[in-house]
C-alpha cells in the first residue's frame, strides 16, 4: 500500500488572517470605464432560490436547454448621493484635496457623520481626479436606520465625472442606472463570522487516533526547535471567518422593480419581504442574510460568461 500524503490542509491564499475592521468593504481598484457613471452600487442580501433558465454557453452539453439554476435575491434600494470627493496627484499617488456636500444631506445620515454646513464652490476646486460620496437606505426588513457610508468611483472622462457628480448631488441613483441585465459583475463582501474555533475547523486538519497523546483535535506539535519561534504556517486556533472577499464575473440573471416575483408567503426565512428593487445573481455570494455588500463592474470579463444565460421562470 502507498505510503499516505497528508499535505498541510487549509488554505495560504489569503495572508495574514485577518479580519476585517469594517462590515462594509473597502475597493482598493475600479474597472476603467468609458462611459461616466458610478462603477458600484450598495446592496443588501435577502437570500437564495432557483430559477428555470435557458443555456446560451456555446460550448456546454445543454446548450439550448431549460435548465434549473441557483441563484441570490439581492435588495437594491436607491443609494443618496451628499458628496463628492475630490483628489490631486502628489509624489505618493492620488491624495484627497477636498470635499463638497450636499445642501440637505439624508435622513439618518447624521447618525453615521457630522457633515458641517460649510460648503464649497464647485467652479472654484482644482482636482485631478474625483469621486462621489454615497450612503444606502436601508430596507424595512434589515431593520436599522443608520445608512452605511462609501465613496465610490466614476467612469469617464474628469469633464464628464463632474458634470455627471453636479447633476447627481443630493439626489438618488438607482440600481438600473448603473447596471442592466446579463451583465457580468463582481461581489466585495465580509464572510460570515464564525467565532474563535480550533485547528480542526479552522484548517482542517485531519482528528488524531484514539491513542494520541494529550489532544485529539489539534496537531502533533509546534514546529521545529529552531528557530526558536512558531512559524506562522503553523495552524493554530483562533478567530474564524469576517474576512473581506471578492467573487469575480456574477452574472445579473434579472432586476425587478418590486419583490412580488421573488416572495414566498410568509416572506423569505430571516429575512422578510423584498418591497423594492432587487436583482437575481447567479450563484452564492459571502456573508449572512440582512448583510450589506458592494457590486462592481466586473474587472476581468470572460466573454464567454456573458449572456449566459436568460431566465424563464422563478421557483
Amino acid at each position: 500500500m502507498p505510503k499516505a500524503h497528508n499535505p498541510r490542509r487549509g488554505s495560504m491564499q489569503f495572508w495574514p488572517r485577518k479580519r476585517s475592521r469594517h462590515s462594509l468593504v473597502r475597493v482598493r481598484s475600479w474597472k476603467d470605464e468609458k462611459q461616466a457613471k458610478p462603477l458600484g452600487f450598495i446592496c443588501f442580501k435577502a437570500g437564495m432560490t432557483h430559477v428555470m433558465a435557458n443555456d446560451n454557453r456555446g460550448k456546454s452539453i445543454t446548450k439550448g436547454e431549460t435548465i434549473a439554476l441557483p441563484t441570490t435575491i439581492v435588495e437594491c434600494p436607491p443609494m443618496t448621493v451628499f458628496g463628492i470627493s475630490f483628489y490631486k496627484k502628489s509624489m505618493f499617488g492620488l491624495s484627497k484635496s477636498s470635499q463638497i456636500y450636499a445642501e440637505k444631506a439624508g435622513k439618518h445620515l447624521s447618525r453615521r457623520l457630522n457633515i458641517g454646513k460649510k460648503r464649497q464652490d464647485i467652479e472654484k476646486v482644482e482636482f485631478d481626479d474625483l469621486r462621489i460620496l454615497v450612503h444606502s437606505n436601508s430596507p424595512k426588513s434589515v431593520g436599522t436606520k443608520k445608512p452605511k457610508v462609501l465613496e465610490i468611483a466614476l467612469g469617464g472622462s474628469k469633464d464628464e465625472k463632474l458634470a455627471y457628480a453636479k447633476e447627481k448631488l443630493g439626489k438618488s441613483l438607482s440600481f438600473s442606472e448603473v447596471f442592466e441585465e446579463g451583465q457580468l459583475v463582481d461581489t466585495c463582501g465580509v464572510t460570515k463570522g464564525k467565532g474563535f474555533q480550533g485547528t480542526v475547523k479552522r484548517y482542517g486538519v485531519p482528528i488524531r487516533q484514539h491513542k494520541s497523546e494529550k489532544v485529539k483535535r489539534g496537531i502533533g506539535n509546534l514546529g521545529a526547535w529552531t528557530p526558536k519561534r512558531v512559524d506562522y504556517r503553523v495552524p493554530q486556533p483562533g478567530k474564524m471567518g469576517y474576512h473581506q472577499r471578492t467573487e469575480y464575473n456574477k452574472q445579473i440573471l434579472k432586476i425587478g422593480q418590486d419583490g412580488k416575483d421573488v416572495n414566498p408567503k410568509g416572506g423569505i426565512n430571516r429575512y422578510g419581504l423584498v418591497t423594492g428593487d432587487y436583482v437575481l445573481l447567479h450563484g452564492s455570494i459571502v456573508g449572512p442574510k440582512k448583510g450589506t455588500f458592494l457590486l462592481t463592474h466586473a474587472t476581468r470579463v470572460k466573454k464567454s460568461q456573458k449572456d449566459a444565460f436568460t431566465v424563464k421562470s422563478i421557483q
